[in-house]
């Protein structure tokens, strides 16, 4: 049997096994929203580090990650900086979420956020923002599946067939069990990748260089000695700047734990110290990443001209030279599958529960039976969107996902003034959020007119905390009776605009 068939076989049987698993593992979830949404709250410490690690580490990582170390050099460092940090927020505000959860049954982000700004309006804001992020994100990983499914069958497998069917089997466990099925096959597959990764990042620099050292003193000594100096290269291949680099991170640390995916998760954890251990040991996570980007490095000087950059991973693994059999190269192919899949199940899932909980039933009553209902039919036609951007988009993948992060970021105000400024309210919150995406959006699509070249999302936020502490400080606080359930300041009563 040829390796390129072996390997596909290696990673049918890692698609079967996780069909099974994520079905499976839903059994014991009471039908109910909070069932197919938190879990009943029923998580554990060690299932919430796989669970919450293995949802952040996606095709992003394994395609995006190495395709930047490959054409961009340093600049693929800042994966590693926003990862490092971007969990911190949620040390400090994720105990009052999981608090807040269980005493009013929140169990998504803008449920929080409505009611402590006493707005419908920004409820269905937040859920079509959240939505409007989560479809580039989850396009992110159906490219993902499809580029490693090609080139693994040299191929013989379409791109669009290959994105087809491994998301099929996402829609079918996230449609039948929700985010247990999610929690569950992030575990297992969030274990496998981390075993992958580091046999891959060893492997290759020793294979081709003999070693680390002498793979990076080759690049030095070469005509690519820029990619090893920071900040990094450009798309375009020439030096890119520390506006770039800097307003990358602190735009992505910020939205990290904004995602909606990941707040959620504060719902769904047994208790307040098993989410505050996860977090502790969260950063750990980030070591996955250091095989990774020497992955993508172990291509520069070897294979020149490999176009996507995003597919040099597979590009590498089946060429003869590697020496690895069809049996490896499934296994570490089936890991990238796991990293796209991980991630694109969680954002399916919270996808179709934010639009049905924070959009439609704020706008058609629904009882609880309907929404959860609705929430699994949610699943199919988000997928489908995702799938037609996959397949006609042309995007690069981290590009993708920095476009996501610069309006996720501006949540993260919003978040932060509800359990820290008692004076912040509904009608402040929702200007700062509008003013934040036009200002996103309008630099977005015009980076010429930027006045320094920061990301946009940076833009966004100083739109967003002006207008919205402008706001708030001209206009009626919320009710001292709702502030006082999240800020631990007193709250004077106010009945008329400061």
């Amino acid at each position: 049997m040829e390796n390129w068939l072996i390997a596909i076989v290696v990673c049918a049987i890692y698609l079967i096994i996780t069909l099974i698993m994520g079905i499976w593992s839903g059994r014991r979830i009471s039908n109910s929203v909070t069932g197919f949404v938190a879990g009943d709250r029923s998580m554990n410490a060690l299932f919430m580090y796989f669970v919450m690690g293995a949802s952040v580490f996606s095709a992003f990582a394994f395609l995006g990650g190495p395709g930047w170390a490959y054409s961009r050099g340093a600049a693929a460092f800042y994966i590693i900086g926003y990862g490092i940090i971007g969990m911190v927020p949620l040390y400090f505000i994720g105990p009052k979420v999981h608090a807040l959860g269980v005493k009013f049954g929140f169990v998504t982000q803008a449920e929080l956020l409505s009611h402590r700004y006493n707005s419908r309006s920004l409820s269905v804001l937040l859920a079509g923002i959240s939505i409007l992020a989560f479809v580039p994100y989850l396009t992110l990983q159906m490219k993902g599946a499809g580029y490693i499914l090609e080139t693994l069958s040299e191929g013989r497998i379409p791109y669009w067939l290959g994105a087809l069917v491994t998301y099929s089997i996402v829609l079918i466990y996230v449609y039948t069990s929700g985010v247990m099925g999610i929690g569950w096959t992030n575990a297992f597959q969030g274990m496998f990748m981390m075993i992958i990764a580091w046999f891959l990042g060893l492997y290759l620099p020793q294979k081709l260089y003999g070693g680390i050292g002498p793979m990076f003193e080759q690049i030095a000594n070469s005509e690519q000695w820029a990619m090893l100096t920071a900040p990094g290269l450009t798309s375009s291949g020439e030096s890119s700047n520390w506006w770039v680099f800097t307003s990358s991170v602190v735009v992505s640390a910020l939205g990290l734990s904004m995602w909606p995916h990941l707040f959620m998760k504060s719902y769904a954890a047994k208790s307040k110290r098993a989410l505050k251990l996860t977090i502790v040991l969260y950063p750990t996570f980030q070591l996955f990443l250091v095989p990774i980007l020497l992955i993508g490095f172990a291509g520069v000087m070897l294979f020149p001209g490999v176009s996507p950059s995003d597919t040099i991973v597979p590009h590498i693994l089946m060429q003869d030279s590697i020496g690895l059999s069809g049996w490896l190269v499934g296994l570490v192919c089936a890991g990238t599958l796991a990293a796209s899949m991980s991630s694109g199940d969680a954002i399916l899932h919270a996808a179709a529960s934010i639009g049905i909980r924070d959009g439609i039933s704020k706008v058609l009553p629904l009882s609880e039976k309907q929404q959860h209902m609705y929430m699994k039919l949610l699943v199919v036609p988000i997928g489908a969107i995702a799938y037609y951007f996959a397949v006609v988009s042309n995007v690069d993948i981290v590009d993708l996902l920095l476009g996501s992060y610069g309006i996720i970021a501006q949540i993260f105000p919003l978040v932060f003034a509800a359990f820290y400024w008692p004076r912040a309210n509904g009608k402040g919150a929702l200007a700062g959020l509008l003013a934040a995406i036009v200002v996103n959006i309008f630099f977005f699509l015009n980076p010429e007119l930027k006045p320094f070249p920061m990301h946009e999302g940076v833009y966004g936020l100083i739109a967003n905390l002006v207008v919205f502490t402008g706001v708030s400080l001209t206009t009626k606080p919320e009710p001292v009776e709702t502030v006082s359930a999240y800020s631990p300041v007193p709250v004077a009563q106010e009945t008329t605009p400061a």
